[in-house]
């Protein structure tokens, strides 16, 4: 990161924990802040500082990853014998084990050395689960929860909106719209973890090319680094099709449903900062 983009991010972090510091310190349970942004948005680094930060002002912070709770590569290929063959790729809505991560939301309050709370960690370098093993264990409740995903508050499409394709992969490989009106009923699911929610903060990207831009330059990077299973322009151009309809689909709804909106231009600079 820049020393301009980690300035941003500090100074970012600090004005959202003021923003909604009063009501941090007057919850009696965990106070579950949502941070939603797509691909490339920059969401897990504002996570880390905004845990950073939280933890020097004396409130204790987990953040959770909605990508640290997606099945295992073993359990999506059952889906995508069972469902569809475009499920075995990670990402959409169903591909998540959503009752984990409400029994592990749920368990947090009551955190301790007697009843740790373990949670999971993806590895997508080998696109699965990492061993319990290597779950984080929490051992004291935490006064700030801080949940990042790319579709977090997202709602289901209308059933009108899914008969279109709108991209090469739904128009070539589903051509009947199964896989699409399949992933829309299972956000449906999502809604009670949405509700949960105390408040929501939108990263919001300019336009959705800018974001597959934004998610191949980080790709670029990791193939510089010789990351495992890293991917090149095709196989990225592929894989990001797989969340073109619902990332269009926040960047439209996702700004009325927020609590806050942060904007940026096509370089992630913040150009304005709104709160409901």
């Amino acid at each position: 990161m820049s020393p301009d983009a980690s300035t941003q991010n500090s100074t970012l972090a600090g004005h959202l924990l003021d923003q909604y510091a009063g009501r941090i310190a007057r919850s009696r349970r965990p106070y579950l802040l949502g941070l939603s942004g797509l691909q490339g948005s920059g969401k897990s680094t504002l996570a880390r500082e905004m845990k950073a930060q939280a933890e020097a002002r004396g409130w204790p912070t987990e953040v959770l990853s909605l990508d640290d709770f997606y099945y295992s590569r073993s359990e999506r290929d059952v889906l995508a014998h069972q469902v569809h063959p475009l499920l075995r790729t990670r990402g959409v809505p169903g591909t998540h084990e959503i009752e984990l991560l409400m029994s592990v939301l749920a368990a947090l309050p009551q955190a301790s050395d007697k009843l740790p709370v373990s949670y999971p960690r993806f590895d997508k370098g080998r696109d699965t689960r990492m061993p319990p093993s290597k779950w984080p264990r929490v051992i004291r409740p935490p006064r700030l929860v801080i949940l990042e995903g790319w579709a977090l508050g997202v709602r289901p499409q209308t059933l009108a909106a899914l008969e279109e394709p709108v991209n090469a992969l739904e128009r070539g490989e589903d051509a009947d719209g199964t896989w699409r009106h399949w992933v829309n009923k299972q956000l449906r699911g999502y809604q009670p973890l949405w509700r949960k929610l105390d408040a929501l903060i939108v990263l919001q990207a300019p336009n959705w090319e800018v974001v597959r831009r934004w998610r191949s330059e980080q790709e670029v990077e990791l193939l510089a680094r010789h990351a495992p299973l890293a991917m090149d322009a095709v196989t990225m151009a592929r894989f990001l099709a797989h969340f073109e309809r619902l990332s269009r689909h926040a960047l439209a709804t996702l700004p009325e449903l927020a609590d806050t909106v942060v904007e940026y231009d096509d370089d992630r600079h913040v150009v304005a900062l709104n709160h409901s």
